[in-house]
């Protein structure tokens, strides 16, 4: 058996080694969102609360689904835009942007949308959160 360290494959959130492993190169530019012409307010709602539960990983899904629940109900249309265009980002970014692990690219440094999501993943009350059903 070698002695030798492997690093590991599944390093844990916040850790050095994730935050590495998940940068996106700052060179990338924004992602280009979809465009949905006609798209009722009603279904663009409906949209975003699935694509912010159906991430890809547990700690976005958790984050971003429950802020989608306490919150997309109250935004304007511009609102919704705008957190449309923040999920067409990766995950561990969003998550970390939220965090406070990450500085945003200028494009969302001063994201009021941004700023509420921090607030929501301060957790300040100290809410237990669990996945919101999708009805």
């Amino acid at each position: 058996m070698s002695s030798r360290c492997h690093a590991d494959p599944w390093p844990l959130p916040h850790t050095p080694e994730h935050l590495a492993s998940t940068a996106t190169p700052p060179d990338l530019p924004p992602p280009a969102p979809l465009e949905r012409p006609n798209e009722s307010i009603e279904v663009t709602r409906a949209r975003l609360v699935y694509q912010s539960r159906k991430r890809g990983t547990l700690e976005s899904d958790l984050l971003l689904s429950t802020f989608a629940r306490d919150h997309l109900g109250k935004m304007t249309h511009e609102e919704l835009k705008e957190y449309d265009r923040l999920l067409d980002e990766p995950d561990w970014d969003i998550y970390y942007w939220a965090t406070g692990k990450r500085t945003p690219p200028e494009r969302w440094v001063n994201s009021a949308l941004l700023e509420k999501l921090r607030t929501h993943a301060r957790n300040e009350g100290k809410v237990v959160r669990s996945m919101p059903s999708l009805s």
